[in-house]
């Protein structure tokens, strides 16, 4: 694996994108131009604008310490938090828009975006989704193809640890990442297949701009996939996480799974064949129930506390959790987060205090932006 020692690990990097809502009427509004403006005279290319003119990204530097990483998130989060508060706006974490409005987003323009609208047509309507996104260096393409085979198994699980988007439009999905429901309608989203080889990638890949699935390569849209800008594998499952440490934790432990699939490819194992069906199913029912329900395992195809799915992957990643120093972080954020619950519970319990969903709005914008910057020993209060 690329510029690491058992030590530091292979470097990491993240990205988490926000949604803008309007601080009176808590509806997402399309002003994430403004906000991106302001914060970029302390983040520079940090932040940036998405897809829907109601989206904020913001980025890490590639760093070896989770440390430094949480730091970086949190930095992030309070500046552009400020800068949405200095325009009478806020910016939330959370995958979907909890009031109405974000259907039928103004989407940016540019040539790459209109051929984008001319290919995707209706499925633009519920582009306003908001995601993390965690790179893990690679030394070449193939090892991240590879290493990405192994992930696969954990991406049911990712998503029920990062559950955060009951609401859309208004109303309660009835499931705990509604954005999981709706991304995979795309052609070229949701659970990656698995690839045996650089070459085996290159061919499906050539076939789908062929059939014109996707607008270009930075439009494949897998939830593992090698970075088509970064010496990367990317995870891009999770909801954008309510809280910063829980960016980081998920970081720390793909991170781990990485380093822990590199050394299986280094022996020779290619990553178990899990059969697409089952990983399509064992997605709704993580997507449905969160941590609060049953995974289905799709190494035996049984159902299984998702809470104990957790922790025994957390388990599987100790030994490389101690060897980069993140092992004690990593069990205080979890056990935060298991006492707490996900984001998708937080939202709801905010919402039934009075029973209405601008508490929902909120309770994010507090944990998103200064709340969250005073906070960083108790992310989940």
């Amino acid at each position: 694996m690329a510029r690491h020692d058992a030590e530091s690990g292979p470097r990491i990097g993240v990205e988490e994108e926000f949604l803008v809502v309007d601080a009176v009427t808590r509806s997402v509004v399309p002003r994430a131009a403004d906000v991106v403006a302001r914060a970029a005279e302390q983040l520079g290319p940090r932040v940036s604008g998405e897809i829907t003119e109601l989206q904020v990204e913001t980025r890490t530097s590639p760093v070896w310490s989770v440390k430094e990483l949480v730091d970086q998130l949190v930095e992030a989060r309070r500046v552009v938090a400020r800068a949405a508060t200095a325009d009478g706006l806020r910016v939330v974490a959370s995958g979907t828009s909890v009031l109405p409005g974000a259907a039928h987003p103004p989407v940016t323009r540019g040539p790459r975006q209109d051929r984008g609208t001319a290919t995707f047509r209706g499925l633009h309507d519920e582009l306003a989704i908001c995601a993390l996104h965690v790179h893990v260096e690679m030394p070449d393409r193939e090892r991240a193809l590879l290493v990405g085979n192994h992930l696969r198994a954990y991406l049911p699980l990712l998503v029920a640890m990062t559950a955060n988007s009951p609401y859309w439009e208004g109303r309660d999905s009835g499931y705990a990442s509604w954005r999981t429901m709706i991304w995979p309608r795309w052609p070229v989203a949701g659970p990656p297949p698995r690839f045996d080889s650089e070459a085996h990638y290159d061919r499906v890949v050539a076939m789908l701009v062929d059939a014109g699935a996707v607008v270009d390569t930075g439009t494949l849209f897998w939830d593992i996939r090698p970075s088509a800008r970064y010496p990367t594998v990317e995870v891009r499952v999770a909801d954008v996480p309510v809280t910063a440490a829980e960016s980081a934790l998920v970081a720390a432990l793909v991170r781990a799974w990485a380093v822990r699939a590199d050394e299986a490819v280094t022996r020779g194992d290619t990553g178990p064949d899990i059969p697409a069906e089952l990983l399509r199913a064992a997605y709704w029912r993580a997507a449905r129930d969160g941590l609060d329900g049953e995974l289905l395992d799709v190494a035996t195809g049984r159902l299984r506390p998702a809470r104990e799915a957790l922790t025994d992957a957390v388990a599987q990643a100790l030994p490389r959790l101690r060897s980069t120093g993140d092992a004690e972080l990593v069990d205080g954020w979890l056990r935060s987060l298991l006492v707490a619950g996900s984001g998708a519970a937080r939202q709801r319990a905010a919402a039934a205090r009075r029973g209405v969903l601008t508490d929902a709005v909120d309770f994010l914008a507090a944990a998103t932006g200064e709340v969250e910057a005073a906070r960083q020993e108790s992310f989940f209060a």
